[in-house]
């Protein structure tokens, strides 16, 4: 398991916005990362009725970012290349709102296809063995 610690600096997310906590495990082609914060009162994308599931399809995306800055640091780059979402497709959200009370969510990205200019990823975050959403997602790299 790698602790938010060993990977945070090396994406563009900070502070609040640094959704995940932990990367239980990650290959070349996937990660299943974690996190616990959604059921906190002040996280950035919660209002007075909760997590929003829309919200879900960032927590896929910044695991992308996390696989990608990880993948990069075994290739000896030690700053990771920026990107930007550019296309979010066959979001499915199979609950309105994420259950504060239900435990942690699970974060799992599998890269469809990369190469200099980007890549794409298939996303699924579950909670409790439970699919919360899922969806498809596209990046651009930019220059740091």
């Amino acid at each position: 398991m790698l602790d938010k610690t060993d990977w945070a600096h090396l994406i563009p997310h900070a502070g609040t916005m640094c959704l995940l906590d932990a990367v239980v495990a990650w290959s070349d082609a996937s990660i299943h990362a974690v996190s616990g914060g959604h059921a906190d009162t002040l996280h950035p994308l919660r209002t007075d009725e909760g997590l929003h599931a829309v919200h879900l399809a960032e927590y896929g995306a910044q695991a992308m970012a996390v696989h990608g800055a990880l993948g990069q640091r075994v290739r000896g780059v030690e700053v990771a290349r920026g990107g930007r979402l550019v296309s979010l497709r066959d979001l499915k959200l199979e609950v309105e709102y994420v259950d504060a009370g239900a435990g942690r969510l699970d974060v799992h990205a599998e890269r469809l296809a990369a190469d200099d200019s980007g890549a794409q990823y298939v996303f699924r975050v579950e909670q409790a063995g439970q699919l919360l959403a899922s969806g498809r997602a596209a990046v651009l790299y930019v220059d740091a």
